[in-house]
């Protein structure tokens, strides 16, 4: 399958590249870069190139996965965006992650509408959720943003999460 980039006003969502591990290694050995998430330990480049790896394979096998961010003005690798299917709960989420020296910029809102849209136009999907740690107020901002509505607290990845979801009509409205 060809993974499809999308461009946004600042951004660029583009198929993860296998010499994306260096950039992605430093991203994620950023302090604090992984704190809500459920194993906030620094990844070795070993890691990094493994998610790379298992990115690619998710876009084969769903036909949607996590984009690598780049930004219009600085094309390097600066985070991810994009949907993922968790099968424990037979669900699609919208995640994102960018490096914290682009944080604050509006590129995650950005590469979230940009996905969703791409879930909700291209691939037909009917519902899509984003989990937010609960002391993560920036997601939970970024998650309004998209108009995306709490749902409910639950466990998911072996930690208590919010549970915010948006239906393809509601985004429809929205955007």
């Amino acid at each position: 399958m060809k993974i499809p980039t999308l461009e946004t006003t600042s951004t660029r969502l583009r198929p993860f590249k296998l010499d994306d591990v260096d950039a992605l290694f430093q991203i994620a050995n950023q302090r604090d870069i992984f704190k809500y998430f459920p194993n906030p330990a620094p990844w070795t480049r070993e890691k990094a190139g493994k998610f790379i790896q298992s990115q690619l394979e998710h876009w084969q096998r769903h036909g949607f996965g996590w984009w690598g961010v780049e930004a219009a003005e600085h094309p390097e690798l600066v985070g991810w965006n994009g949907l993922q299917y968790l099968p424990e709960t037979d669900e699609v989420e919208v995640g994102y992650l960018i490096s914290q020296t682009f944080q604050g910029r509006g590129w995650t809102t950005e590469g979230t509408i940009a996905s969703l849209r791409f879930g909700f136009e291209t691939l037909g999907i009917e519902s899509i959720i984003a989990i937010v740690h609960p002391d993560n107020i920036a997601s939970q901002r970024v998650a309004l943003k998209c108009g995306l509505s709490l749902v409910d607290r639950n466990n998911y990845f072996g930690m208590d999460c919010f549970r915010y979801r948006i239906e393809a009509k509601e985004f429809m409205k929205a955007v």
